[in-house]
């Protein structure tokens, strides 16, 4: 066995991991923070905070008489309430009849309805706040392209004759005048697509002539985990010259070409760092959200693509990142539900669900391009775990909202039988569906 060659993979399955056990305890932890300082305020005592479940790591109680631990299994975390039976809730431990008025008071049983509703729902909202704050950051770090758009750096490409510059301000492309940023990408839908285009410039003053390529060359941006282009060895930066052979000079080119390959292998000529090699890969059928709210299956290599530039940037300001921060979460959730719905009825392949294999994958993958992808991540799956986390299914805390609504309109709870037995069921149905998803990570 050649051990040494296995040494790349193995470095790869630890980067994997590690990041995947940090996003998830960074979520995990801001999920059960909600449930445990809501619950605090609301008069309801938490006597174990734990990160991870099984034997206990390390702990310390603090001067409130919380048990503060790290578990051996980072695979999620639970908040024990004074009375509780075990880490869900799902019932008392036997001892409220022996307690007096104030200090049933500080049980989660025995608290005020809206305290209890307050204290579940808080750990899918600490999820969708934490994913506004990751998504603003981001927004925030990157910044936007200013207007009127202005070069800042210039990515490596193979043209020869390339004579723009950083700092130029781009007047007009191919006599054209360059429109507002809005309506940038219609303009260059009207361009000629070839490798090179006249610019006009503004430099240092005045007006330059210069050549540059197309707007949207056939320039790899970033890749998406687990895609052919992945596994091919793609990587951001690179540009595609040739599919099967034939140029291409526009990133639309290439996108052409995988759909018009219906899945066939496809025959790629790189550049990359002035250097050319070729690369084989297979589009696959991706299920992919439409403008009718509904999906379309394409055949994608999982690439984006990019302006042969940098542009300069400038901050968005405070409330306009926090407003597109709020707009990506509610875009994922109402994705999220959409892709789910089309799941059940037969529209999309289930294979569209990821299990713990394949969110590792990604998480790894993230981490590997960079902070701000990783970021970017964390929040996306900080949105997926909230939204998860309100279905109305017995052990998550949607569950338990459904049943403090029944409490409301009848007037008491349900009875411990029937509470234990809901559990039970629902317990069942997260287990079915986590095999589900786990299978799919590995068949799919």
């Amino acid at each position: 066995m050649d051990l040494i060659g296995l040494i790349p993979q193995f470095g790869n399955l630890i980067w994997t991991v590690a990041a995947f056990v940090v996003a998830l305890s960074v979520i995990v932890a801001i999920h059960e923070y909600g449930h445990y300082i809501v619950g605090r305020w609301s008069g309801i005592h938490a006597e174990v905070f734990s990160l991870g479940f099984g034997p206990r790591i390390a702990s310390w109680r603090d001067r409130r008489g919380t048990l503060w631990q790290i578990s051996a299994l980072p695979l999620g975390g639970y908040v024990k309430f004074l009375g509780d039976a075990d880490p869900a809730s799902a019932g008392h431990d036997g001892n409220l009849e022996q307690m007096d008025a104030a200090t049933l008071r500080r049980t989660m049983h025995a608290a005020p309805l809206w305290a209890r509703a307050a204290t579940v729902a808080a750990g899918p909202v600490f999820n969708f706040v934490l994913s506004v704050l990751l998504f603003s950051g981001v927004i925030l770090w990157q910044g936007q392209a200013s207007d009127p758009l202005t070069i800042d750096s210039l990515r490596p490409m193979p043209a020869d004759s390339q004579t723009l510059q950083p700092g130029d301000q781009l007047l007009r492309i191919d006599g054209a005048d360059v429109p507002a940023l809005e309506g940038f990408e219609a303009f260059v839908a009207d361009l000629p697509v070839v490798p090179q285009l006249p610019y006009t410039v503004l430099r240092d003053g005045r007006e330059v002539e210069a050549q540059g390529p197309y707007p949207y060359p056939p320039l790899v941006s970033s890749v998406s985990p687990k895609s052919a282009a992945k596994e091919a060895g793609l990587r951001a930066g690179d540009v595609i010259r040739t599919v099967d052979g034939a140029p291409v000079a526009a990133f639309e080119d290439l996108r052409s070409a995988v759909t018009a390959s219906k899945g066939a292998p496809l025959d790629l000529e790189i550049w990359r760092d002035g250097a050319r090699f070729e690369a084989e890969l297979t589009p696959r059928q991706t299920d992919l959200p439409a403008a009718d709210g509904g999906f379309e299956t394409r055949y994608l290599i999982g690439v984006t693509g990019g302006l042969f530039f940098e542009p300069v940037t400038e901050s968005p300001g405070l409330g306009a990142a926090v407003s597109m921060g709020a707009g990506q979460v509610v875009f994922i959730v109402e994705q999220s539900l959409s892709g789910l719905w089309h799941m059940i009825t037969g529209a999309i392949s289930s294979c569209n669900l990821s299990g713990p294999i394949g969110i590792a994958e990604t998480s790894g993958a993230a981490a590997s391009q960079g902070l701000d992808s990783f970021i970017w991540f964390l929040a996306v799956l900080s949105t997926a775990v909230g939204l998860m986390n309100l279905f109305p299914i017995p052990v998550l805390d949607g569950g338990h909202l459904v049943f403090f609504a029944y409490e409301a309109v009848a007037g008491r709870p349900p009875s411990d039988r029937a509470l234990r037995a809901l559990m039970a069921g629902g317990l069942a149905l997260v287990l079915a569906l986590m095999a589900f998803a786990l299978t799919n990570d590995i068949f799919c």
